[in-house]
């Protein structure tokens, strides 16, 4: 320190050239920020890979929707100017993929336009970055949409982008709040209109230092960033090292009126609360140290905190020394006295209860905290949409869609297979609807869309019994068309021999009657064929039997033609008799045609039977596709909708019938995961990638993520705490209960928040980031005032017993302690109008906290604890006293 104070003018222009300077060369952190988005998930999340398989295939497209909300059901002229609409979007050409116009078919109208004609849906398919997406819905609403239709654009991206934006201003606004809420927050303590600067200035070099460096390191280092890293770094570096400052200007200020000089003043004070200052300072920096092991980039973005915190170290050893040398006793004008290191009269009351009755202290923490803990269920929510309200445009679309078509309709969820060899065939596309069965009565599931159900309803046509039974009605008509046949072909016979006995000419008379006698003779072995149809079912024999009978006819047609012709010169009523005759022989033709297709007909459904009696994918299915169908052009829109990399990928739409961010929708993507699984065991999908998409999926990967990122970072951390607080300390014991009693503290914290937001405001739960950084903050922040306690007791037992360095203790870190927490709490505080949710809830929960541990616990639970161990508390080390 003396070397400090030597060359303080030097090195304090050199700490504010070097701010300056990094400040206006560095990368801008909330753009670095902004890039990052909300959800960074790892590669290996199975949502993460759902989005890569699309991507990498080319089909990595979102759908935005417009979304238009009418008084009544639309008319003529209303549907002519969405179906415009929708034409002007497909016109813009990119990002713009494709545009579903709701008018478009009858199919697409019932998907797209609510039962009551209200609400009208026109879904565009956009391939580009968030940025892209969001100048299109700019532009949009400027050439499109008409000002005086109530038209919302709403899609996954657009509401990331609104919870980016709410985040960035809630910022700015956070960190005006924040210097202005310390300010008079110091002037009240200090009672000087000089002290309060001393912080800022400090506390301000840090900040913007530290987001210089931290910008550096996320270019050069790819370091985690988030909307979280600034926010934080404003509240914990403006609350912790406001409270740094008052622990150091407090001492100052005791070394002062103890009639020290100014230089040995300060000494002492970096001798003492200095030592005290670096060990909570190593302290917070192990915590915030500790999420850089997360696993979640959100959550490791954190770990900026910690090169704040040493950058904020770095600044209070030589910024704060310098205004202390520069302004002397000054620095606290005009006031003599300060209440910040003055005794605390309540520690010194409270001390009467914790040291001297220790039991009785612990059962009124336990009266305070236990019944507390009862109410907690851990509930946690993934509702992005909560993060900003029903202010935004992309919110209010997206309860539309809720009210006019269902929740789960907003947000689908969307199944992914992706294979090697072609999806779209014959042997595979069946299994595709047998999923698509089983994911119907999934419970959780609304409905289902895929290849083999575009509208949400099965192609009836594609399944077994529906063939099967279209087979058989073709029976019935082959049977009704053969008796038919056969009463054509008895009037041919009874007109042929009407015929020969009028033809006076003995051989042609002959021909004609052998050939009555030939239709008769086929007549009566087409009614065999009828009625062993009936019997028995052969087709194919009946099929067969039928192309042998229609070869008779045909020879037999032909002599009829041939006699026809013999009598071709003869008059009277000859001549008549020759046009009955031809008349009688087209009859044969007819019936022979009529033979011909029913013989076709018969054919083609053996064909079918027998191609279905080899297929596999009618026993495991139930469905068979014949040969041709997917060729079929009207099955090409739908393959092109739900096929995807040169058709060796598949998609599968779930609607849910819950609410898409709510915890239930978790569930069911786990319950449709293992659906899937289960259904394409022993299938020629069996080996194919599966992936989930959608944001049900995406929140399914949060809650696995966020849980196991808590518990091993929690681990890390309190090991770490507890190592280090043993060395310093040189206890086992005091950092047990150091630890103890900020777990006590967090757990009644965050069960009081919940009841705050679940049981009063009716959220699910809590946003499901904020019990990580809660825990962190809370802890890494809370320990700082046991360090403050503690670190003066091990002082103090240098001329004390135990119990009197504990009330000594409490008296003169008391106030110190209470006002580093009212102005840490206040810090937080100034985050709550950002109207982040889940900012208001970390808020909640560490200003909770904070007054919690410092008014309560700590002054009750750690002295009460300490006095019960006696001497036993430096085990197992030995004191020096």
């Amino acid at each position: 320190m003396k070397q400090i104070l030597k060359f303080k003018w030097p090195i304090t222009i050199g700490m504010i050239i070097l701010t300056a300077a990094l400040f206006l060369i560095a990368p801008n952190l909330t753009q670095q920020a902004e890039e990052a988005g909300t959800f960074q998930l790892p590669e290996n999340a199975p949502s993460q890979r759902a989005a890569d398989i699309l991507n990498d295939a080319g089909a990595g497209e979102e759908t935005i929707s417009l979304v238009y909300q009418l008084d009544s059901e639309a008319g003529q002229a209303v549907r002519d100017d969405i179906s415009e609409a929708a034409q002007k979007i497909e016109e813009i050409g990119d990002p713009v993929s494709s545009v579903l116009d709701p008018f478009d078919s009858p199919e697409l109208e019932e998907q797209l336009v609510s039962e009551d004609g209200k609400t009208i849906l026109v879904p565009v398919t956009v391939d580009g970055s968030q940025e892209e997406i969001i100048t299109l819905s700019e532009n949009i609403k400027s050439t499109v949409i008409d000002d005086n239709q109530d038209v919302f654009i709403t899609g996954e991206s657009i509401i990331n982008n609104d919870v980016n934006k709410s985040a960035q201003d809630g910022l700015k606004r956070t960190e005006i709040i924040t210097v202005v809420l310390i300010f008079g927050l110091l002037l009240a303590v200090f009672r000087s209109i000089v002290t309060p600067f001393i912080p800022l200035v400090a506390v301000g070099i840090s900040y913007l230092l530290s987001q210089s460096v931290v910008a550096f390191f996320i270019d050069w280092f790819n370091f985690p960033v988030s909307n979280y890293t600034q926010i934080f770094l404003v509240a914990i570096l403006f609350g912790i090292g406001t409270d740094y400052c008052i622990l150091l200007l407090s001492r100052y200020k005791e070394e002062l009126g103890a009639g020290h000089p100014v230089t040995d003043s300060i000494i002492n004070t970096y001798k003492t609360a200095g030592r005290t200052l670096y060990i909570s300072g190593l302290a917070v920096f192990v915590g915030f140290f500790a999420i850089g092991f997360a696993d979640f980039p959100i959550f490791k973005s954190a770990v900026a905190v910690a090169v704040g915190i040493a950058v904020l170290l770095l600044v209070l050893s030589t910024i704060v020394p310098f205004f202390m040398a520069l302004l002397k006793e000054k620095l606290f004008w005009p006031s003599k006295k300060s209440a910040s290191h003055s005794d605390s009269r309540l520690w010194l009351l409270m001390s009467k209860l914790s040291v001297s009755r220790p039991l009785t202290s612990m059962l009124v923490v336990a009266v305070i905290t236990v019944p507390l803990l009862f109410t907690y269920d851990d509930a946690l929510s993934f509702n992005t949409v909560d993060e900003i309200g029903d202010d935004y445009e992309s919110v209010q679309g997206l309860r539309a869609i809720e009210e006019g078509f269902g929740q789960g309709d907003s947000l689908p969820v969307t199944v992914i297979l992706s294979d090697e060899e072609s999806l779209v065939s014959e042997n595979i596309v069946p299994y595709i609807e047998k999923i698509s069965q089983e994911l119907e009565n999934t419970e959780g599931v609304d409905s289902v869309r895929a290849i083999t159900r575009p509208t949400g309803s099965p192609l009836e046509d594609l399944y077994a019994d529906t063939q099967l039974g279209l087979i058989s009605d073709g029976l019935n008509e082959a049977v009704t068309g053969l008796n038919e046949v056969q009463g054509g072909l008895s009037e041919v016979t009874s007109g042929l021999d009407n015929i020969v006995s009028q033809i006076p000419d003995s051989s042609s008379a002959s021909g004609i009657g052998e050939a009555a006698a030939g239709i008769s003779e086929i007549n009566t072995q087409l009614g065999q064929v009828t009625q062993g149809l009936q019997q028995s079912g052969n087709i194919q024999q009946a099929a067969g039997q039928l192309n042998a009978l229609s070869q008779g006819l045909t020879e037999i047609e032909q002599g009829l033609s041939g006699a026809a012709g013999q009598i071709e010169s003869a008059s009277g009523q000859t001549a008549g008799l020759r046009d009955g005759l031809t008349q009688l022989s087209e009859g044969v033709s007819s019936s022979n045609e009529g033979l011909t297709q029913i013989s076709e007909g018969l054919t083609s459904a053996a064909d079918q039977l027998a191609q279905m009696s080899d297929s596999e994918t009618i026993r495991d299915t139930g469905v068979f596709i014949p040969e041709g169908t997917l060729e079929n052009e009207d099955f090409n829109q739908v393959i092109e909708r739900y096929a995807f990399d040169e058709n060796r990928g598949m998609k599968i739409e779930v609607i849910l019938s819950d609410d898409p961010y709510s915890p239930a929708a978790i569930e069911t993507v786990e319950r449709i995961e293992e659906t899937v699984q289960r259904t394409i065991t022993d299938t020629p999908l069996e080996q194919s990638e599966l992936a989930i998409s959608g944001v049900s999926s995406i929140n399914r990967d949060l809650n696995n993520i966020s849980t196991s990122d808590f518990s091993q970072t929690v681990t890390i951390m309190l090991i770490s705490l507890f190592v280090i607080l043993a060395i310093i300390f040189r206890s086992v014991i005091m950092p047990l209960y150091m630890i103890g009693s900020l777990l006590l503290t967090y757990f009644t914290s965050v069960a009081i928040a919940e009841l705050i937001f679940v049981n009063g405001f009716g959220y699910d739960g809590i946003s499901w980031a904020v019990p990580f950084f809660g825990f962190v903050m809370l802890v890494a922040l809370g320990v700082d005032y046991s360090i403050f306690l503690l670190d003066r007791f091990r002082e103090e037992t240098a001329q004390y017993s135990v119990s009197e360095a504990l009330k000594v203790s409490m008296a003169k870190m008391g106030t110190v302690i209470i006002t580093a927490a009212i102005i840490l709490a206040g810090t937080f505080g100034a985050m709550i109008p950002s109207g982040v949710l889940s900012l208001v809830q970390i808020a909640t929960i560490v200003i909770t906290g904070l007054l919690l541990y410092g008014l309560i616990i700590l002054p009750l639970l750690i002295p009460a604890v300490t006095v019960s161990f006696g001497k036993g508390i430096w085990w197992p080390f030995k004191t020096k006293h």
